[in-house]
């Protein structure tokens, strides 16, 4: 058993983490300001966890959360493409002040082991896909605000592995690649295609051929990693993973949006037709990591995006 930090605990993928650790008999502590998530996501073990609503920001809050803790995971962050371009100065301040108050609590407390939830978007156009952690990180274009996350994550990145690694016994940086899953909000493809289907659905039929609108062509591609698989990911990360290292978590198994749209259509029994449109700019056009860095230390995927797709009708439809 272990005393753990999580911020942003009340998020997508928080809220999973902690439910898992708790599970597993450990004393876990949340730090969340629930501007993004929701303490309701904790609700069947909110009375198991210590809840903290404050800051990342606030290095009182910050500092005190990290008292009496030995493990810490820092997903605490902005998320949500229509942030990236609307608030990009926020995205940075949770980026920038949220690891230095990390930093500096770590430099105040014994904390063993430090685990930073990282982004793919930090790549933004790989050179080579799949893409191996070590492939070179860029912002392309510093006046474009969509790279405020991706820049944030890699501030956060350096300052984990220049500063934070030299306070910890064991630092760990894993970059999620298209988490997915129940409960995970309304700002990703997947339930924004299940919603839009739905709307078709109630207005218009399932009989009809329809037009289905997406962003860009169809052809741009992701690789998605239902949340149950991803958690388990992280296990074997506290388990067997490499201090000082960086892991991709996901799968390599790339799909074009196009043929996303038609897999949920398929799973809903509805007939669309895509429509093709305009690109967000800075939109990336293929995402795939390599995962046989993980995989030599035991992951393997277990639900397909079929199966994934599938067991989130009852959710989002």
């Amino acid at each position: 058993m272990k005393n753990i930090l999580i911020t942003g605990g009340c998020g997508f993928i928080g809220s999973a983490l902690v439910k898992k650790l708790v599970q597993e008999g450990n004393k876990v502590k949340v730090l969340d300001n629930c501007s993004r998530g929701s303490a309701s996501r904790l609700k069947t073990i909110l009375d198991d966890v210590e809840f903290i609503q404050g800051d990342i920001r606030d290095f009182e809050v910050v500092s005190k959360a990290c008292s009496n803790i030995e493990q810490i995971h820092h997903l605490a962050y902005i998320n949500g493409t229509e942030n990236f371009y609307k608030k990009p100065e926020l995205v940075l301040d949770v980026a920038s002040s949220g690891i230095i108050n990390l930093y500096n609590s770590c430099k105040e407390k014994n904390i063993e082991e430090f685990y930073l939830a990282s982004t793919s978007e930090v790549y933004q156009t790989p050179s080579k896909l799949p893409a191996a952690e070590n492939e070179r990180l860029i912002i392309p274009d510093v006046m474009n605000p969509r790279y405020s996350y991706g820049g944030g994550k890699i501030l956060c990145e350096l300052v984990a592995i220049h500063c934070i690694q030299k306070l910890v016994n064991k630092l760990i940086i894993y970059r999620p690649h298209n988490v997915y899953g129940p409960d995970m909000g309304n700002e990703h493809v997947i339930p924004q295609f299940f919603i839009k289907m739905k709307k078709i659905v109630t207005e218009i039929g399932k009989n009809k051929v329809v037009k289905f609108p997406i962003q860009g062509s169809g052809n741009e591609t992701r690789s998605f990693i239902h949340i149950n698989d991803f958690i388990k990911g992280v296990e074997i990360l506290i388990n067997s993973g490499e201090s000082n290292q960086i892991y991709h978590i996901g799968n390599d198994d790339e799909i074009s949006i196009k043929k996303l749209a038609l897999l949920i259509s398929q799973t809903l029994d509805i007939n669309i037709e895509i429509k093709p449109g305009e690109l967000q700019l800075g939109s990336t056009i293929r995402r795939c990591p390599d995962i046989s860095k993980i995989s030599k230390i035991g992951y393997r995927q277990t639900i397909s995006l079929k199966e994934g797709v599938e067991s989130l009708k009852g959710w989002y439809y």
